[in-house]
């Protein structure tokens, strides 16, 4: 029989700290956010970068751009993605020379990053790639480290970790789900 188990690790409040964390690191970080660009990693990567980018406003007063790549085609058979498009203004965003800060939900095994950075690279040469995730799980399987962490989730590899964003899933909240193998 099985059993599954749902605990709430991060509320919405803790997803707003977290966020707002990241972006003053990322604003200590890199000196301001000049040359900088964000890129969230399509479906819910998107929704934090464009969350920390209005937190960089905020804070700093000055607009960031932010970009969304979609990797499907990375994953699965190596097909060359289109573009980085650009949420602001529509169309294709540059990335050459320029800092791209990655963002993803929840870094696991590393093999998604890896495939975003694939994508990235075919479409540029950017100067640095930073990645920027909300929880970080544990169980790599690539050298991939992030340099900004909302939350450090150790988990086993029978748990599963579900990010729910408002913009998707009409509400902001972290879960843990745990499965028991009767």
């Amino acid at each position: 029989m099985n059993e599954t188990t749902e605990h709430t690790i991060i509320d919405e409040m803790g997803i707003r700290r977290a966020l707002t964390r990241i972006a003053h690191e990322i604003l200590e970080k890199n000196k301001g956010v000049e040359n900088c660009t964000l890129i969230g990693i399509r479906t819910r990567g998107i929704y934090l970068a464009k969350r920390v980018a209005e937190r960089i406003l905020e804070i700093e007063g000055v607009p960031i751009p932010v970009g969304e790549i979609d990797i499907t085609s990375y994953r699965d058979d190596r097909v060359k993605v289109r573009s980085v498009e650009n949420v602001q203004e529509g169309g294709k965003m540059q990335i050459q020379d320029r800092k791209i800060i990655l963002f993803d939900d929840v870094l696991y095994t590393g093999r998604t990053v890896r495939a975003a950075m694939d994508a990235l690279i075919d479409l540029g040469r950017p100067q640095m790639i930073q990645l920027a995730v909300l929880v970080d799980r544990g169980h790599r399987e690539l050298p991939i480290r992030p340099d900004y962490v909302g939350k450090n989730v150790p988990t086993s590899k029978s748990e599963s970790i579900e990010v729910m964003l408002t913009e998707i899933d009409d509400k902001d909240e972290v879960v843990i789900q745990r499965g028991k193998q009767e």
